[in-house]
């Protein structure tokens, strides 16, 4: 008699990984790109962290952001479109320009932000905004029907 085992659902318990197996979390590069909130949230994570009450090249930000997130690039523009945002949301919000400044400097494009006590809990409100844009996203995403093998 031949014992003819059916499937039946669910996985069960894995066994161990085999030996040098590597390990599976790799993940493509991303793109920023302009109005995405997992850019933005990047962006002003290293906003949040420059020297205040002096300009910053936009081009040093936009190296920074690609040698700490190696599995991202960062377009210059897109660097530049989160800036012109918070400025524009600074101006929005406290009526003056002089908070954040965005503006062409003699070795390109720069953004000063205000040294001020009023800056941090400011920019961490932009921050939590977009972190709960992600987090939405995230939601739609995992609600999504799943793709089929038939199409």
């Amino acid at each position: 008699m031949t014992d003819v085992r059916t499937a039946a659902p669910g996985l069960g318990p894995l066994r161990p990984a085999p030996e040098g197996l590597p390990p599976a979390d790799v993940q493509p590069p991303t793109i920023a790109e302009s109005g995405d909130p997992f850019s933005t949230l990047r962006v002003l994570d290293l906003l949040a962290r420059i020297e205040r009450g002096r300009p910053v090249l936009l081009r040093d930000v936009v190296d920074r952001l690609n040698a700490t997130h190696l599995d991202w690039i960062f377009p210059a523009s897109v660097v530049a479109d989160v800036a012109l945002q918070l400025q524009s949301n600074w101006m929005a919000d406290y009526r003056n320009s002089a908070g954040i400044v965005v503006d062409d400097g003699s070795y390109g494009a720069t953004i000063e932000i205000e040294d001020s006590s009023r800056v941090d809990p400011w920019i961490v409100r932009q921050a939590q905004r977009q972190a709960a844009a992600c987090r939405k996203q995230l939601a739609e995403f995992s609600r999504r029907d799943r793709v089929t093998a038939d199409g």
